[in-house]
C-alpha cells in the first residue's frame, strides 16, 4: 500500500469523527502499510451499553471494513475501579459478581457490531481481568507505577477537575484508573501487536498514558485516536429522553422507542448524526441534505437515520417491528387493528403494562399514567387532560375523567375486552392490557 493520506482517516475527518490524534502523519503511514490491530474499551457500568457507545462500536466496524483487526475490550478489571474522567463524583463500586454478569452481557452486545470469522482481521473480545487478576501489588508498583509521574497525572484535565472541585476530590482508587488503562494498552501491544487505541475525547489522558507506557515498557510506538463526545444543538444531553436512557438492549429500550428516538432528531442535528451513526457515504448524506433544503417540506433525513441505525442495532426484524407499530399509531387507525395486531404490537415492544381491575379502584388517571411511565408526573397528565390531548382507544379525555381509572379501563371499553392504547400528546403511546 502507498503512503500518504490514509483513506479511512480522511473519511473520518470528513465525518467529524476525529477529535484528537497522536502523531497524525506517522499514523497515516502506519495504517497505509499493513493491517493493524486496534482496540476500544467498554467498562461494565450497567447490564447494557447505551447509544453513547455507538460511535466507538461503529468506529471499530469502520476500521475492520478497511482491513484492520478490532479488539473490543470489556473491562472486567477496570469496571471494578471506576473511571474518574470528567465525573462529578466517584462512581459507586460494584461487586465482582455483578461486574462479571455485566461483562458477559456486554461481550454479547459488542459482538453484534464486528465480524468474527476466519479472516486475518477477525474481531476478538478481550477482558482486562485476564491479565490483571494475577498481578501482585508489588509487581504493579515496581513494573508499571514507576513509569508514571504524579506531577504529570494531576495535570490531566479529567483528574484536575476532580482535584479542584471543592468537597469532592478523588480517591487513590480512581486515581490509579489511568495506570490500569495504560497497562491494558501495553499488554495488548505485547500479546496482540495492538498499535492503536480509540475512545471518546474524555479518554485522551488515559490513552496518551498508554502510548507512553507502551513506549517505555515495550519500546514500541503506538497511537491514540479520540472521537468527539456526541452533543445536541439545543444543549440537552444526547441519549436521554424524559423516559430515561436509550439502551442498546431491546429489553430495556424497545425497538419502537429506539426507532422513535432517532425519528425525533432535530433538523439541526440530523445530518451530523447521519455522518456519525451510519455507513452512508459523506456524498450521499450531503445529497440528502441538499434535497431536504430544496424540497422545503418535511425532511427525509430523520426517516433515513432511524432506519439505518435501528437496522444496525436491532436488525431487519427489529426495524420491521418498529415500523409496524409506528404505522398503526401514527396513521390514526387503531380501531382497525385486529386482536392479533394488538398482541403483536405488545410483543414488538410498544411500552406496555398489565392491569388488574383491583389495581384501578380509587386510582386517579394522573397517578396511573405517571406511575407507568407515560408522564414524568401527574401535572403533565393534568395539562394533557386540560387540552384534551389525552386519548384512550381514540377517545379524547378531559379533566372530568380524572376521578378514577376504573370506568375508563373497564372491560367493555377495551379493544377485544382488554386492550387500551393511550396516547399523550402527539408522540407518547402506551398499551395497557387487562390481565
Amino acid at each position: 500500500m502507498s503512503t500518504g493520506t490514509n483513506v479511512l482517516l480522511a473519511d473520518l475527518h470528513a465525518r467529524g469523527l476525529i477529535s484528537q490524534l497522536t502523531a497524525e502523519n506517522e499514523l497515516h503511514e502506519h495504517l497505509n502499510t499493513g493491517s493493524r490491530t486496534l482496540y476500544c474499551g467498554f467498562d461494565p457500568t450497567a447490564d447494557s451499553l447505551h447509544i453513547g457507545s455507538l460511535v466507538p462500536l461503529l468506529m471499530l466496524k469502520r476500521f475492520q471494513l478497511s482491513g484492520h483487526k478490532p479488539l473490543a475490550l470489556v473491562g472486567g478489571a477496570t469496571g471494578l475501579i471506576g473511571d474518574p474522567s470528567f465525573k462529578a463524583v466517584e462512581r459507586k463500586l460494584n461487586g465482582p459478581k455483578v461486574v462479571e454478569e455485566w461483562v458477559a452481557k456486554l461481550r454479547k452486545q459488542v459482538s453484534q457490531f464486528i465480524e468474527f470469522n476466519d479472516q486475518p482481521n477477525s474481531a476478538e473480545v478481550v477482558n482486562n481481568y485476564d491479565w490483571t487478576k494475577e498481578l501482585s501489588i508489588l509487581d504493579f508498583l515496581r513494573d508499571v507505577g514507576k513509569h508514571f509521574s504524579i506531577n504529570s497525572m494531576i495535570q490531566k484535565e479529567s483528574v484536575k477537575q476532580r482535584i479542584n472541585r471543592e468537597g469532592e476530590g478523588i480517591s487513590f482508587t480512581e486515581f490509579t484508573y489511568m495506570i490500569l488503562q495504560s497497562y491494558d494498552f501495553a499488554e495488548l501491544n505485547r500479546m496482540n501487536g495492538c498499535s492503536l487505541q480509540i475512545g471518546g475525547s474524555d479518554q485522551w489522558g488515559n490513552i496518551t498514558g498508554g502510548t507512553d507506557l507502551t513506549r517505555r515498557q515495550n519500546g514500541n510506538q503506538v497511537f491514540g485516536l479520540t472521537m468527539p463526545l456526541v452533543t445536541k444543538s439545543d444543549g440537552t444531553k444526547f441519549g436521554k429522553t424524559e423516559s430515561g436512557t436509550i439502551w442498546l438492549d431491546s429489553n430495556k429500550t424497545s425497538q419502537y422507542a429506539f426507532y422513535q428516538f432517532w425519528l425525533n432528531t432535530a433538523d439541526a442535528d440530523v445530518y451530523k448524526f447521519l455522518k456519525y451513526f451510519t455507513f452512508l457515504s459523506v456524498e450521499e448524506i450531503e445529497s440528502i441534505e441538499a434535497k431536504d433544503i430544496e424540497s422545503e417540506g418535511r425532511p427525509q433525513a430523520q426517516g433515513i437515520l432511524a432506519k439505518e441505525v435501528t437496522t444496525l442495532v436491532h436488525g431487519a426484524e427489529g426495524l420491521a417491528a418498529a415500523e409496524r407499530i409506528t404505522a398503526a399509531l401514527f396513521n390514526g387507525v387503531t380501531e382497525e387493528l385486529s386482536e392479533q395486531d394488538l398482541a403483536q404490537i405488545q410483543l414488538d415492544g410498544l411500552p406496555s403494562s398489565t392491569l388488574t381491575s383491583g389495581s384501578l379502584v380509587n386510582v386517579p388517571l394522573t397517578s396511573l399514567l405517571s406511575e407507568h411511565g407515560l408522564a414524568a408526573n401527574g401535572k403533565q397528565v393534568k395539562d394533557a387532560l386540560t387540552r384534551n390531548s389525552l386519548f384512550v382507544n381514540g377517545v379524547a379525555k378531559g379533566m372530568e375523567d380524572n376521578m378514577s381509572a376504573t370506568e375508563i379501563f373497564a372491560q367493555t371499553n377495551g379493544y377485544y375486552g382488554k386492550y387500551f392504547l393511550v396516547k399523550l400528546g402527539k408522540k407518547k403511546h402506551h398499551l395497557f392490557v387487562l390481565g
